[in-house]
């Protein structure tokens, strides 16, 4: 698969089965993302992946909290912008809309947007998590950072035929993770991608999002 084909293959998985992703297989897709550029080289990531059983105890445990409404506490403050851009909102609601219409879900109904957010906190049921961490001292440049290795993690896992899923609220409980994986407190628990086998089967991998075309975006001169 070249990159433009993993581009645009490349979806939002929330839905996954069961099968395990072998220890060598992360490696190897580890070992080419880490070829991700950094400012400076400064390689500011950190990297623990929580399998098998210990993903099914962070999973247990997430689900647990979420169920009693226990605060998320991230390690990186993520307040919503006070005032969205009107053509960012209109977005954002659209995708909202679109997905629960889609799902047959009334986003009026508390219980069917909690069915739909506590999918987040089980994790989609993938059988592994990345937690990409950073130390607390380090700057937004350094989440750029994290964010070129996200998704280059993302795209070879393409490569392997896995699904994958960038979410916030899988590091909504660092201190769950630093118990499972001995994350250390210097560093900040910033983002988590679940990955795994896609579950086809399920409507929540058939939504799509689009995409604005180039011609609105890119602005070329000379």
């Amino acid at each position: 698969m070249n990159v433009i084909d993993a581009m645009k293959s490349r979806f939002t998985c929330r839905a996954f089965t069961s099968e395990p992703v072998d220890k060598d297989t992360i490696l190897t897709i580890m070992e080419a993302a880490l070829k991700a550029p950094s400012w400076g080289n400064t390689q500011p990531w950190e990297i623990f992946v929580a399998s098998g059983k210990s993903a099914d105890r962070l999973r247990k445990a997430y689900s647990e909290r979420f169920a009693h409404d226990v605060p998320v506490n991230p390690d990186i403050s993520r307040p919503l912008p006070k005032d969205w851009p009107p053509a960012l909102k209109e977005r954002y609601e659209k995708l909202r809309n679109d997905r629960s219409d889609f799902l047959g879900l009334d986003r009026d109904d508390q219980k069917d947007m909690r069915s739909l957010m506590v999918r987040n906190f089980s994790f989609f049921d993938a059988p592994s998590v990345i937690f990409l961490c950073m130390d607390r001292s380090l700057t937004p440049w350094s989440l750029f950072d994290l964010g070129s290795i996200s998704q280059s993690i993302m795209l070879i896992a393409c490569e392997y035929g896995l699904g994958t899923a960038v979410a916030v609220q899988l590091a909504s409980y660092p201190d769950l993770v630093r118990q499972e994986l001995g994350v250390p407190e210097n560093l900040a628990v910033c983002i988590g991608i679940a990955i795994g086998q896609i579950d086809t089967a399920s409507p929540q991998n058939t939504f799509r999002t689009t995409r604005r075309p180039v011609d609105e975006i890119v602005r070329i001169k000379g």
